[in-house]
């Protein structure tokens, strides 16, 4: 499967320069992004112009403009932008060591194991007053174990004689299909209060989003995106396939280890608090390639900013679009993504 036809794999040791195209895409992908998160930031119940919310971030703005956008608004933005960005990431990743297309966070069944883990904590440490009795900090650790050990399950039963691309692919999803399951199953076990946030994850949203989240998530989110792409050497040289990357010298089995643990700490952190936000992961890593090739140098920043504007658009035409309901972020990124999964299995069909 020649799915990956302009790749150019990085020389030296480590570089983080990107080629003219490639800065001049990224550039109008950050400013694209930020235009997005100042307008979304304004959108709402009540409305607030773009330059009302960005005298409100430089200090300025009246009083209930502040409280707005600083107490309900921007959290939610914020979140949306990083969870965007590290499952985007996650998915190139995963796309470039397991070298399929079809790869990512929520085929794979990540996102399902990090929603069981999620739901099942939830139900586990919440007492009768409807209050956790552990800290929130430790949600996203529970979330990384469930899509970790989802990782190591798919990759362990995957494997024959190496790993086949198609057969990760397909086992993922019968996993991806038991999460589900194994999720509902939790939401009846525990305390019914907790029912209707547990159903938060299923679908995935960012309601809710507080600053205590935003604390957690963005240093969690911004290490291990700076870990990938100090590694983006390793991925490059994986996509060239097991025989050739083992004959330049790559220690295959350890980079393949690590990169698969930095996928799921993303995907992990992102459940957490956003819920299952599913095919930002396959979708923006493919719209990347075709704006900046293979070189994952250039592809895993590009995939952030693509992720990042996916779910705030997502979010932002959810909550204004269906006013005064609010529909899920989730609900679009799959009717989006969900086609194009078919499109690319249809693609892929004689491979």
């Amino acid at each position: 499967m020649n799915q990956y036809k302009n790749f150019r794999p990085m020389k030296g040791k480590v570089s983080f320069l990107l080629d003219y195209k490639a800065t001049i895409v990224l550039i109008v992908l950050m400013i694209v992004a930020g235009a997005v998160f100042v307008i979304s930031t304004g959108m709402g119940d009540m409305k607030i112009s773009p330059l009302a919310v960005l005298k409100v971030f430089f200090g300025g703005g009246t009083e209930m403009e502040t409280l707005v956008v600083q107490s309900f608004r921007l959290p939610r933005i914020i979140v949306a932008l990083i969870v965007g960005m590290a499952l985007a990431v996650a998915g190139g990743i995963l796309q470039g060591i397991i070298r399929n297309p079809l790869a990512s966070p929520d085929v794979l069944g990540l996102t399902g194991g990090a929603s069981v883990a999620v739901v099942s904590f939830l139900a586990f440490f919440s007492d009768q007053n409807n209050a956790l009795t552990v800290s929130i900090k430790w949600m996203p650790l529970a979330a990384f174990a469930g899509a970790g050990f989802i990782a190591m399950l798919v990759y362990f039963l995957a494997w024959k004689n190496g790993v086949s691309p198609i057969r990760i692919v397909l086992i993922g999803i019968g996993i991806s299909a038991l999460m589900q399951a194994l999720t509902t199953l939790m939401m009846i076990m525990g305390p019914i209060y907790r029912a209707s946030q547990a159903n938060i994850w299923i679908t995935g949203t960012v309601y809710g989003s507080s600053w205590a989240n935003v604390a957690i998530l963005v240093p969690w989110t911004i290490i291990f995106i700076l870990i990938a792409i100090f590694m983006v050497k390793n991925i490059n040289i994986l996509e060239l396939g097991d025989d050739i990357a083992t004959g330049v010298g790559g220690h295959i089995q350890r980079h393949r280890f690590i990169l698969l643990l930095i996928s799921t700490a993303l995907v992990g952190g992102s459940v957490a608090f956003a819920g299952g936000i599913g095919f930002v992961g396959l979708m923006a890593p493919h719209m990347a390639r075709r704006l900046v090739g293979s070189s994952f140098g250039a592809l895993l920043p590009v995939s952030a900013f693509i992720g990042a504007i996916l779910v705030m658009l997502a979010d932002l035409i959810g909550r204004t679009m269906f006013s005064p309901l609010e529909i899920p972020a989730g609900v679009f990124t799959a009717g989006i993504g969900a086609p194009y999964f078919i499109y690319l299995l249809f693609k892929t069909r004689n491979a």
